[in-house]
């Protein structure tokens, strides 16, 4: 949709609150490139333990 395409690119990152490092799986960082940063934060923290896990947005790039 035209609004979405209109929005900034973010990165969104799993953080282990308790080292403060982001989330690997296999050696690579977990990192969602996306439009739509709620959506991207809610399947990632999506039956994990919030005292745990946080989710960091980044937006991406050289929006206003």
């Amino acid at each position: 949709d035209q609004a979405q395409a209109l929005r900034p690119a973010c990165a969104v990152r799993l953080i282990d609150r308790r080292s403060g490092l982001t989330h690997r799986i296999n050696g690579s960082p977990l990192v969602l490139f996306t439009r739509n940063p709620a959506e991207a934060v809610a399947e990632l923290l999506a039956g994990r333990d919030a005292s745990v896990w946080e989710a960091r947005v980044e937006p991406i790039g050289g929006g206003a």
